[in-house]
């Protein structure tokens, strides 16, 4: 990379369920991330921090330091910072309004795109069945996941030994588990509907840490994945296009072309 500053500059960043606190949380890999792009306004689409990890493990390593410092540093340069809370963050949900440094706080958010498109930027834990009506089926799951991840950093420090690429063993799961396939998909529609309730042309969302760009409902659905596993960013281009970028392999930076899951006009 060059002295310069980042190699890539994009109208608009989205990042999702980075889970500060968190001990899978892939901090260092979104610090290289936010060292290459940078745009004029960012989008913290929720989980950002991880408060019922803080809870019962308190966890919070130099890197997240770094990070909640490298997004402050970007507020005061000019950049506008806009976090919307999810629910591993609710607590932030008391201070809608308010401003931490220059990073505004918001419980939603309407994106105009270059092109005059509108999106909804939402979290998206609202209009999830389990977290709202069964919470300690959510925390159960949660503890599940985290296991998941452990067992997937294991795999792939094992990868890595032998030169193959990153694989994520929860992500393969979604794809193939049909419960799971089902639930993302009603979870698209009802964000979809929502969208459209809103009056918007596409919405923006985060929480299930599976990213996406469709256009399967009628509605535009973009997902921003997460920074657990994944390590996904949602972009905004100049031009009004979109694109997912996966950046799980900060050595590999085959710039202007990143590793690129999806992009739409």
């Amino acid at each position: 990379m060059s002295d310069d500053g980042p190699e890539r500059r994009f109208r608009t960043l989205f990042i999702s369920d980075v889970h500060l606190g968190a001990r899978g949380s892939q901090t260092h890999l979104l610090l290289d991330f936010l060292r290459v792009h940078d745009a004029d306004t960012i989008y913290l689409v929720g989980d950002i921090i991880d408060g019922w990890a803080l809870k019962s493990n308190w966890y919070w390593p130099q890197s997240h330091n770094d990070f909640a410092q490298k997004l402050l540093r970007k507020a005061r340069k000019g950049a506008r910072v806009i976090y919307i809370p999810g629910n591993h963050d609710e607590f932030l949900r008391s201070y809608y309004g308010t401003h931490f440094g220059g990073i505004e706080v918001a419980e939603t958010a309407i994106h105009t795109g270059a092109d005059g498109r509108r999106y909804l930027v939402i979290h998206g834990d609202m209009f999830d069945l389990v977290v709202q009506n069964a919470r300690w089926l959510a925390h159960v799951g949660d503890k599940a996941y985290d296991l998941a991840i452990r067992l997937n950093r294991m795999v792939n420090a094992l990868r890595r030994w032998f030169g193959v690429p990153y694989w994520s063993l929860s992500q393969w799961a979604k794809h193939k588990v049909k419960n799971a396939v089902n639930y993302i998909g009603a979870f698209e529609q009802t964000l979809a509907q929502e969208a459209r309730r809103h009056g918007t042309e596409g919405v923006i969302c985060g929480h299930i840490h599976t990213a996406a760009i469709r256009d399967d409902h009628g509605i535009r659905y973009m997902n921003c994945g997460d920074w657990v596993e994944s390590c996904t960013a949602l972009a905004e281009h100049e031009d009004g296009s979109f694109e997912i970028i996966t950046w799980t392999d900060p050595l590999k930076r085959n710039l202007p072309v990143p590793t690129v899951a999806a992009r739409a006009a």
